[in-house]
């Protein structure tokens, strides 16, 4: 096995080059016994090769957890591409192995899954914009809709809320709906990056403004950095995901490749396959995080095995 500890060059610490790591004859066979394809290999190593090079951050983390990350999205036939959305990896600074890759798995991977799978007729999640909702009834959970025809007074408008359903093949149908308000305090309770609230510290580098100014804007340009969070990039996309595996982790059919998501979320691996994942989220945690890792809820057996009426969503 190849070793991944730092070498001494000069008296001080050097990591091995990705590159060099990458073509070793360890992690050569790893990439083999794991795709079982010579053509897929080596389309794996140019893509993951790509991606490390165009990526300061993924360069300073665990070589290791970065090959770990990749082999798992393509073993779910998902492309690291940042353009698709499928899944991402993302920097994390450990207390115990310093800085290391996690999979991110994308809404967009949770939908690609679930089509592939078979087991789902229809699949979807969208925002809702402020003056759309009519109703919703919290017992059925059953939505009136009357969405802004015009799409570019739609992209302007506020959202209110998340909205997500399917159909299965079978016929079973399910929906649930957040309001942004909702989904600010998951993200808040969730997400070690993200705050809902002000920081104030003594420490400059940790002080936020609320995630109210941020949205309006109401921050100095040389604190973006601060809000380099997923949550704060593109909220919508966290939100979408957030409704997805609420909706697919409780009431959903989870496919072997679907359940092997899940479990592989928000995770990494070191160079002996042991699975971490992330910490839980506290306030001290908050700055370990280079971009964002979301601490997931855990779903019972019992959340899983429930079901509820016939749902739906009523378009006008």
């Amino acid at each position: 096995m190849v070793s991944n500890n730092l070498t001494e060059s000069r008296g001080k610490p050097v990591k091995p080059k990705f590159s060099v790591v990458l073509q070793t004859n360890a992690i050569q066979k790893l990439i083999n016994n794991t795709l079982g394809d010579p053509k897929k290999a080596q389309r794996f190593v140019t893509s993951i090769s790509s991606a490390v090079a165009t990526n300061p951050a993924l360069q300073e983390c665990d070589n290791y957890s970065i090959i770990n990350s990749a082999l798992l999205g393509e073993t779910l036939e998902l492309s690291p591409s940042p353009q698709l959305g499928h899944y991402y990896m993302v920097p994390y600074n450990d207390k115990r192995k310093g800085k290391v890759a996690t999979f991110q798995l994308g809404y967009k991977g949770y939908i690609q899954l679930a089509i592939r799978s078979g087991q789902y007729k229809a699949i979807n999640v969208i925002d809702v914009k402020e003056g759309e909702l009519v109703k919703y009834d919290r017992l059925s959970e059953t939505i009136l809709l009357d969405f802004i025809e015009d799409e570019e007074t739609r992209e302007e408008a506020k959202t209110i809320g998340y909205c997500a359903m399917f159909e299965l093949v079978n016929g079973f149908r399910k929906m649930i709906y957040w309001t942004k308000d909702k989904m600010i305090r998951h993200a808040d309770k969730y997400s070690q990056a993200f705050s809902m609230n002000a920081v104030n510290d003594t420490n400059p580098k940790k002080c936020k403004v609320s995630f109210e100014d941020y949205e309006a804007g109401n921050y100095p340009p040389g604190d973006s950095w601060k809000y380099s969070s997923f949550w704060y990039k593109d909220f919508d996309g966290m939100a979408f995901k957030t409704m997805l595996r609420q909706l697919i982790s409780k009431w959903g059919i989870m496919s072997i490749q679907m359940q092997s998501a899940f479990e592989g979320d928000m995770t990494f691996k070191d160079e002996s396959g042991n699975t971490s994942y992330v910490e839980e989220a506290s306030e001290e945690n908050r700055s370990n995080v280079v971009e964002d890792v979301e601490v997931t809820e855990h779903v019972t057996d019992e959340e899983h095995a429930e079901s509820g009426n016939e749902d739906g969503v009523t378009l006008l």
